[in-house]
């Protein structure tokens, strides 16, 4: 076979020994999960506010964007739940590009996962240490979850994960949210049939054993807007677009109706201040009609400490080296009136 096997990496077990969550840590993350739990069977009348930079890029200036969260979730903690996003894996539509800290902890350094490992899991640790906020990451990689699983409350499977076998089954496994993507194409039916698995439980094979699942009641949709096969954005967060989402989900008679709007990627078309105006229509469609308002449980924003993206190697503190983010200035005042608006 043409594989070149450069390291055996350490198991989940093996990481999680090497770097155990603290009781106090572990038992407020316990907290925050069934806080975002009852905001997506619709016990709570809180909104998920999902947001954080494209990529987590360099531990400290992601602890230093996640740390002015804190303040935020505390002023507004009435109405919202914060879930700082920590996107350690990275899709890359032609494979090309930074694939995210597990792939490489340093952008600037050659590819290392037996370092990545190490690397995702204290950055991941130190947000929830150091902020009380648990975190949320994309499932690019079905076997990983486990490394962080104890850490998160929150996991996103993307577009061009969402038809895939493995992830349907792997969320199906996980005891936090999971949110499915509809895929690029725009296909809401791949996006119920991924929800609809995950719903339920199945046996399959996961890390060399056979496993059962009895299936994730909280697994729910995200719509990130679609691309056509001109490759033009067709975006899908209007109120037309979740009335059809809400009454797909009524005939289908799923488990805890719930959608999250990701304000960004095709939605925007990645003009990222575009994420402002698309969040407050979102919030409009919730108050204009009632199946809306219980129905939109949440929004993604991607966001950072500076507006806008850089390229690798160009130093720019807290500016993404991936997709633009809105900067502090703005997300803070958009927080603010998410706040307002619910």
């Amino acid at each position: 076979m043409a594989f070149e096997f450069i390291n055996k990496l350490p198991t989940p077990a093996e990481i999680k020994e090497q770097f155990p969550l603290p009781l106090e840590c572990a038992m407020a993350k316990s907290r925050r999960d069934e806080e975002v739990k009852k905001v997506i069977t619709g016990e709570s009348g809180k909104f998920l506010v999902i947001i954080g930079p494209c990529s987590a890029d360099h531990e400290d200036s992601v602890l230093d964007y996640t740390s002015r969260l804190v303040r935020l979730q505390e002023e507004t903690k009435e109405k919202l739940i914060i879930i700082p996003r920590v996107y350690t894996n990275k899709p890359r539509t032609t494979g090309e590009g930074y694939k995210g800290m597990l792939h490489q902890p340093d952008p600037e350094k050659l590819p290392s996962m037996a370092d990545g490992l190490h690397a995702i899991r204290h950055l991941h640790m130190r947000v929830l240490m150091e902020t009380g906020l648990s975190t949320a990451d994309e499932m690019l990689y079905p076997d990983n979850v486990s490394y962080l699983d104890d850490i998160m409350s929150y996991i996103a499977v993307g577009a061009r994960s969402v038809e895939n076998q493995q992830h349907r089954l792997v969320s199906s496994g996980c005891h936090v949210p999971v949110g499915m993507k509809n895929p690029t194409s725009g296909d809401l039916s791949v996006m119920l049939n991924s929800v609809q698995a995950a719903q339920s439980g199945h046996s399959f094979i996961m890390r060399d054993w056979e496993v059962k699942t009895e299936g994730n009641p909280w697994t729910h949709t995200i719509l990130r807007g679609a691309v056509n096969k001109h490759g033009q954005c067709l975006p899908n967060y209007h109120y037309e677009d979740l009335i059809l989402l809400h009454k797909l989900y009524t005939e289908r008679g799923l488990q805890n109706p719930a959608v999250i709007v990701d304000a960004n990627h095709s939605n925007s078309n990645k003009q990222y201040r575009e994420q402002i105006r698309i969040v407050k229509e979102v919030l409009h469609s919730r108050r204009h009609s009632a199946d809306l308002g219980s129905f939109v449980k949440g929004v993604m924003i991607e966001s950072y400490i500076e507006p806008g993206n850089q390229k690798i190697g160009e130093h720019c503190y807290g500016k993404s080296i991936t997709d633009p983010c809105l900067g502090w200035e703005d997300s803070e005042r958009l927080i603010y009136e998410i706040a307002e608006g619910i």
